[in-house]
């Protein structure tokens, strides 16, 4: 076989769908390929087939752009606006540094700590998150490979869950979420890679990635007894047999150690931020819109390539796994909280990439090539043209109000707005009440949110000690701080019933006309404590 053949044998099978984890007919045609190859080179070109089986495992060019151009819009919008709540939170987490807290293990809070160094602004907080995004992409394209899909399919995996608007905006702000994403996706590849490769080390990697995402959020152990349950329904059930699962089990249990010691000597917090979370989470309004979430988080126009997945998991007997785990992590997230479906995101990826490998299938199945690629590729591109302006800070902040008022309470656009003029109107009523001989000795809020504002944003303005009884904050405690006179923010009705007196000095109105979260805030003082806040701080705990 000449040089010129080598190279078309190389073209053909870097075009083909492996033979194991593609659907039957797709299956034969690539194994007749491989096998005519083998056939006309095997004792020639060994050389050349092995650097053709290396390429098949490569991720074409179009993958990475669109990975890059997730992460380059995700940092030129970085800087609008400002902080949302977690971020100030995290940054004040940040200087308790802990094996575990409340709310969340360790992670999240410790990278803030660390991007500190590039200064306290958002563009550095979401430096991380957005680099997070950008390798969840690469994966989802990777995992299109592993599912049998070609050039197109793993472009068009990538391109879907680039624009999926959950990732887009979750990679937007620097809380649990991005990190959380990026674990459920890399623990998925690398089980991929143990089970339909043959590769038992990575199940070493995965446990890696699941110890480590389990130190961002706990909720990662529930992808693992998910995979267990569908690794044991499927036809991979012998692999448990073997040592390679339960080692990786056991690096994520000697990574997530710390956080559980801490939570074990804690009272397991966790536990009742979960009930906490499903209170707040399950009203009739959270569970008649969970579905319709989810398929928006998705995408808009990419509601087919869903299912296309979906039915592509089921009917074939290796990835049908995935499907077990998947529908699982749904069926709990909508009966249990129905108001974060973004719970079961991190599922996304896998789904998007067997729907990418089916769509492939589809375009050369009949006619009109072209168009049926085209319109595949247009779908997520246009649908996140449509909702891109609804999950990040597009408009400028002069104009937040006009956009609906489900976009003014997001995390990532209106709740955005507003942190430094709420900090600034707190510091002029402190400096008030100190010109009046009524200088606070304390400052109490209702929730974390402002805490963290006032900490992390009123630095300057030398503001007394910032309390609050929310998760963290409440484990923090009192400190030192002195509850003489207290300047109020957001929790009158709190402090009213341990004090003589609480009136109420103004209410906050969050800039430029947004109806955000923050909004229309009490600010007041109170004073005359029936007792000091060692002894009423047991009463002012709130988990939530």
């Amino acid at each position: 076989m000449n040089q010129s053949d080598s190279s078309a044998a190389d073209a053909s099978l870097e075009s083909a769908a492996p033979p194991s984890f593609t659907s039957e007919p797709s299956t034969r045609q690539s194994a007749t390929r491989e096998s005519r190859i083998r056939d006309e080179s095997a004792a020639v070109i060994a050389p050349n087939w092995q650097q053709a089986v290396a390429r098949y495992n490569r991720l074409p060019a179009g993958v990475w752009l669109v990975a890059a151009a997730f992460v380059v819009i995700e940092v030129a919008v970085s800087s609008r606006y400002g902080f949302m709540q977690d971020e100030l939170y995290f940054i004040a987490a940040g200087h308790h540094l802990a094996f575990g807290y409340v709310d969340q293990p360790p992670l999240a809070p410790l990278l803030t700590r660390i991007t500190d160094i590039l200064g306290v602004n958002p563009a550095a907080i979401r430096i991380v998150p957005a680099l997070a995004g950008g390798a969840t992409v690469v994966m989802a394209g990777k995992m299109a490979a592993l599912f049998g899909a070609g050039r197109t399919g793993r472009v068009l995996s990538a391109l879907a869950t680039a624009c999926a608007p959950v990732l887009l905006g979750a990679d937007h702000v620097g809380n649990t979420t991005p990190l959380d994403l990026l674990a459920w996706t890399a623990v998925l590849l690398c089980v991929c890679m143990a089970l339909l490769r043959d590769r038992p080390h990575w199940w070493l990697l995965a446990g890696v990635a699941a110890g480590l995402g389990l130190e961002d959020d706990n909720i990662v152990a529930l992808l693992l007894v998910v995979l267990l349950i569908g690794i044991a329904g499927s036809a991979h059930r012998r692999v448990l047999r073997t040592w390679w699962p339960w080692l990786g089990s056991a690096i994520a249990a000697i990574i997530w150690a710390p956080d559980l010691a801490w939570q074990a000597t804690h009272g397991w917090p966790q536990l009742a931020m979960s009930a906490a979370l499903h209170r707040e989470n399950s009203s009739p309004a959270d569970y008649a819109g969970a579905v319709p979430g989810a398929l928006i988080n998705a995408g808009l126009l990419v509601s087919p390539l869903v299912i296309a997945g979906l039915v592509r998991l089921w009917r074939t007997p290796k990835l049908r796994f995935i499907f077990i785990a998947t529908a699982i992590v749904v069926l709990y997230v909508v009966a249990w909280v129905p108001g974060k479906t973004y719970y079961a995101d991190g599922l996304l990826a896998p789904v998007l990439a067997a729907g990418a490998a089916a769509a492939e299938d589809w375009i050369h199945r009949g006619g009109r090539t072209r168009l049926r690629r085209n319109l595949l590729i247009a779908a997520p591109v246009v649908g996140l043209a449509l909702i891109m302006p609804f999950i990040l800070p597009l408009v400028p902040v002069t104009d937040v109000h006009s956009l609906p008022a489900t976009t003014q309470q997001s995390s990532q656009v209106g709740d955005s707005v507003g942190w430094p003029q709420l900090t600034a109107t707190v510091a002029t009523e402190d400096a008030a009440l100190t010109r009046a001989g009524e200088r606070p000795t304390s400052i109490f809020t209702g929730y974390y949110a402002e805490a963290g504002a006032l900490q992390v944003l009123g630095g300057h303005d030398h503001l007394p000690p910032v309390l609050s009884g929310q998760n963290a904050y409440w484990m923090w405690g009192p400190g030192r701080a002195s509850d003489h006179t207290v300047l109020v923010v957001d929790a009158l009705s709190t402090l009213r019933p341990y004090f003589a007196s609480c009136r109420l000095i103004t209410t906050y109105h969050a800039p430029f006309r947004v109806q955000n979260n923050w909004t229309d805030i009490q600010i007041g003082a109170c004073t005359g404590p029936e007792a000091s806040w060692r002894t009423l701080w047991p009463h002012l705990k709130y988990y939530g």
